[in-house]
């Protein structure tokens, strides 16, 4: 794909998903912290705050931001399992990748907050019964989603940021 902003394409939620897809979505999950890992090993500081794009993010800040959204993807799911229909709380994704943290601190520090977060979040994905996938929770933006709906759109999340980073690598001769 040419598009600098959607490299894989945007985000196709599937109602109808059944246990295999979703368990092929649970696996791209499990996987986003290792592909991120390697997306960016071997990247100098210099590199790690290149812009992915104009006017996008630095790789730094899209690491930094995986991990923010996923930590919120986490709590999302979590309330969504134990309260009848949650509302959510959305946040400024562009606000906390201006932060000096997201700006400034290692990509290593979110790597391994990557690591336990996804250790944790597929080990409860993978025990859900079936039913779960329909648990409602309510999002003031995007009005009612499902589990799996979060399952669908984390999976593509991950690879669409690990994306960034690789088609940069190429087309920089990284």
């Amino acid at each position: 794909m040419d598009d600098l902003r959607y490299p894989i394409g945007r985000f196709r939620y599937d109602p109808s998903a059944g246990e295999e897809a979703l368990g092929a979505a649970i696996d791209r999950i499990a996987e986003v912290p290792a592909r991120l890992r390697e997306a960016v090993q071997g990247l100098s500081d210099a590199q790690l705050d290149t812009r992915y794009r104009p006017g996008g993010w630095t790789v730094r800040q899209v690491v930094h931001h995986v991990a923010d959204s996923h930590i919120n993807a986490y709590v999302r799911l979590r309330l969504a399992l134990t309260e009848e229909t949650p509302t959510v709380r959305p946040y400024q994704e562009g606000r906390w990748a201006e932060l000096e943290d997201a700006r400034t601190a290692p990509v290593g520090v979110s790597l391994r907050l990557l690591e336990v977060l996804h250790e944790r979040w597929v080990r409860l994905l993978r025990a859900l019964p079936s039913d779960a996938m329909q648990r409602p929770l309510h999002h003031p933006g995007h009005g009612q989603l499902t589990v799996s709906f979060l399952v669908q759109m984390y999976a593509w999340h991950g690879q669409h940021h690990v994306a960034h980073v690789t088609r940069l690598r190429e087309r920089e001769g990284w």
